[in-house]
């Protein structure tokens, strides 16, 4: 018993003494992660991410080592089935970052095992949304101060495209919009009013009627889930706003991309 005793001391002192090794190298770069936050090795995160959409908001929260599952040539993300290399990916990873609504969530959690960390991310392209959304990721991986940076020139671009857009209103009055419910932060950036949503399945009779009465001048589909014409015979303008941002993980295209269109639909150069 007396042994016993003497070894369970000597781990206990053992253990205390790398605790305090550890506590005493902190992150590296002198900073303290908020709760829930990890420490990644050398500071950096390795994120693995499902689509280009999570990967895009974890470039903007700072994180420099991103993988992306789904290739961005698959059209509609949530068909892609996740390849062996995709899911071994995932366990080496410090995070992963994947939405609620993609089939293979499971099996992206399953993938990841003990070691990284499952984060689960509203995927919504609403400037308010995305903001607040990059400020957790920033927290969690513990730079702060890159998302803030990114958050403060999101805001620049985002209010000259949204006047700029807003200076293409025909008659310089607020188009009236109907837009998928994937795509209702374009109408926002447009200033336009809304009058109607639909989807994400396809628009049955009874909406086409009541979508249609409400005499909408443009409607916002979605370019990741388009069912062909929303509302044909209204006179209604019908743009494709997409939502996954490229290869290189930069979000700001996408509103660009979106003022571009909505300023082309409304009659502008």
């Amino acid at each position: 018993m007396a042994r016993t005793r003497v070894r369970f001391a000597s781990l206990l002192a053992l253990t205390a003494a790398l605790t305090a090794l550890v506590t005493g190298c902190g992150s590296g770069d002198g900073s303290t992660p908020k709760d829930g936050a990890t420490t990644p090795r050398g500071g950096k995160p390795v994120v693995v991410v499902t689509t280009t959409w999570e990967g895009a908001f974890a470039r903007a929260a700072g994180a420099e080592e991103v993988k992306v599952i789904v290739p961005q040539s698959v059209h509609h993300a949530p068909d892609y089935d996740p390849k062996p290399s995709d899911l071994a990916a995932v366990g080496k990873a410090d995070f992963v970052l994947y939405a609620p609504f993609e089939p293979y969530a499971a099996k992206i959690k399953e993938a990841a095992g003990s070691k990284a960390k499952l984060v689960e991310v509203n995927l919504d392209n609403d400037a308010d949304k995305v903001k607040a959304e990059v400020a957790e990721l920033g927290a969690l991986f513990g730079t702060q101060e890159s998302a803030a940076k990114w958050a403060a020139s999101f805001d620049a671009e985002y209010a000259k495209l949204s006047e700029d857009v807003q200076g293409s209103w025909p008659g310089g009055k607020s188009p009236a919009v109907v837009s998928q419910v994937f795509t209702a932060w374009s109408a926002k950036l447009a200033g336009a009013t809304p009058v109607g949503t639909y989807g994400p399945e396809a628009v049955t009779p009874a909406q086409l009627a009541e979508l249609s009465a409400k005499k909408p001048s443009l409607v916002l589909d979605n370019a990741h889930m388009s069912t062909g014409t929303v509302l044909p015979d209204s006179g209604a303008r019908q743009i494709e706003i997409v939502n996954y941002p490229g290869a290189d993980l930069d979000l700001l295209p996408v509103y660009r991309n979106a003022a571009a269109e909505l300023k082309k639909a409304m009659g502008g150069s």
